[in-house]
């Protein structure tokens, strides 16, 4: 008999800060409403990939978009401090998902 408070494996893979890849896309989406919510952060991301208004809200919610939101802000350390902060994760949660989402290690390639 199961108790209620008997977490499933689900439950205790997101507490526990493992990164599948449903957690990985969920905590991207927290990433981009971090970024999107401050209009100087949000600019420089779109400086940074080129996209326009039109464009971004064409991509809103793909992976890929939720993909370079992630590649982004890993590449500042104040920026992923600071979304690591707002969203109550270590940063390490985000680089896991990020390693998860992103492309593969080039230097895996070929051999």
């Amino acid at each position: 008999m199961k108790r209620k408070f008997d977490a499933s494996p689900k439950d205790r893979s997101a507490r526990d800060g493992e990164t599948g890849p449903a957690g990985a896309l969920s905590l991207a989406e927290g990433v981009m409403d971090f970024v999107v919510a401050d209009p100087a952060r949000l600019l420089r991301f779109m400086e940074a990939s080129g996209l326009d208004p039109a464009a971004l809200r064409a991509a809103a919610g793909s992976p890929d978009l939720l993909t370079g939101i992630l590649d982004h802000v890993v590449s500042d350390e104040e920026t992923l401090l600071a979304c690591a902060g707002a969203l109550g994760v270590p940063p390490e949660r985000i680089t896991a998902a990020w390693r998860r989402l992103g492309p593969p290690d080039p230097d895996s390639f070929g051999a």
